[in-house]
């Protein structure tokens, strides 16, 4: 059961997330230091804004080789599958698998962790993927099971999109060891690429710590077992064993890596490629067309992140095209004060009937999530304490 309406308390977002609580800006991009697992230096840039630079100077030619040689080893000498790409649809993963098969000879096989409930454009894009040549296996879970996790996660820990986190890391995973293909490729390293842990920064593949790969995010899968969630329910959404992840020798690699990582001309090779197609409008809290187009509940796991840390959808947009070079830090904050509080009310029915929740169930949740460093109350309505400049 969850907890009634009147029972929500207000979180304390500093100690959840190990937020500073001074806020301050990147000097080069749009991003804050509210950003989970970000990092500033001295000088007040950002990781990924460093990052960024580092790219500038990598020998992408070498880079090149170094994945030839990956390839060539994983191979496939038969008709199998050689490699793995986690794929909706979407510009960066279809850029990642087309450009497998069609420039380097590779038989990969797209997975997709279906989304929590598809958007029109997000299905025909799906399926151009497809269309254009790519092999595809789609994991869809329970449908009653998945909106309650939807539900869960908005409640509990004010993210809609936890259960669906889970099934995307951990699919592409089962799949690879199903059909005992041990090459995974993704696209960006987001932590580096958004900023956030650098772990990663500069190898190729994923560190991942396999002895707590079921306990994916601070809440493991059997944390919901309490809220009428099975074992058999939650199957799905799980990683393999350990034991088979080893024996197949399964690796994780960043195609960023490799390949000198621009989203924007990932959009316009899946324009020509995959049968990519952008939405005729712009994203709600944003002002781009061609990002994060395949789910209905899209837009308020952006909302949720720019409650929790005053950092929507539009920030994130901008702070990665100034880095990019294909907007100035001025445009970008303009673009970010235009739309990054814009609430997505395009699918809210939809959101309030897909948990089966009221509208003061909604904003009880959404404002505990309010922290004092970051908002203040005037009058009914809450503003930003600060703003970038």
């Amino acid at each position: 059961m969850l907890k009634k309406e009147n029972k929500i308390t207000k979180k304390n977002l500093i100690e959840l997330y190990k937020l500073p609580k001074k806020v301050k800006f990147c000097k080069l991009c749009t991003i804050s230091n509210q950003r989970p697992r970000i990092t500033f230096d001295e000088n007040d840039i950002c990781s990924a804004c460093n990052f960024a630079k580092y790219k500038r100077k990598v020998n992408w030619f070498k880079r090149e080789e170094e994945l030839l040689r990956l390839l060539d080893k994983h191979r496939s000498k038969t008709n199998k599958h050689d490699c793995v790409v986690p794929s909706s649809g979407g510009k960066d993963s279809g850029y990642v698998a087309h450009t497998l098969k069609t420039k380097y000879g590779m038989k990969p096989l797209t997975v997709t962790w279906s989304p929590n409930s598809w958007t029109e454009i997000g299905l025909k894009n799906y399926s151009g993927l497809v269309d254009a040549g790519l092999d595809n296996i789609l994991g869809k879970p329970d449908g009653q099971v998945n909106r309650h996790l939807a539900k869960l996660g908005f409640t509990i820990l004010g993210e809609p999109f936890q259960g669906f986190v889970y099934g995307q890391a951990n699919f592409p995973l089962k799949v690879a060891v199903q059909n005992e293909i041990p090459l995974i490729f993704y696209g960006e390293n987001g932590e580096v690429e958004y900023g956030g842990d650098m772990i990663n920064a500069y190898q190729p593949m994923k560190k991942v710590n396999y002895a707590n790969i079921h306990y994916f995010s601070s809440y493991p899968l059997r944390f919901w077992k309490k809220f009428k969630i099975t074992k058999q329910d939650l199957e799905i959404y799980d990683a393999p064993d350990i034991e088979q992840i080893e024996k197949i020798g399964i690796q994780q690699h960043f195609f960023g890596h490799y390949h000198f990582w621009d989203p924007q001309e990932n959009y316009y090779y899946c324009a020509k490629n995959t049968n990519f197609k952008i939405n005729p409008v712009r994203s709600e809290s944003t002002y781009s067309r061609y990002s994060s187009l395949d789910d209905k509940l899209d837009g308020f796991h952006y909302y949720l992140g720019f409650i929790k840390f005053g950092i929507g959808r539009a920030t994130s947009d901008s702070a990665h095209e100034i880095r990019d070079g294909k907007i100035t830090r001025d445009e970008g904050i303009a673009l970010v004060k235009k739309y990054d509080d814009e609430f997505p009310k395009k699918y809210f029915k939809f959101f309030l009937e897909y948990l089966d929740i009221t509208e003061d169930f909604f904003w009880n949740v959404v404002n505990s999530w309010r922290s004092d460093h970051l908002w203040k109350k005037v009058g009914k309505k809450y503003k930003l304490r600060h703003l970038i400049k």
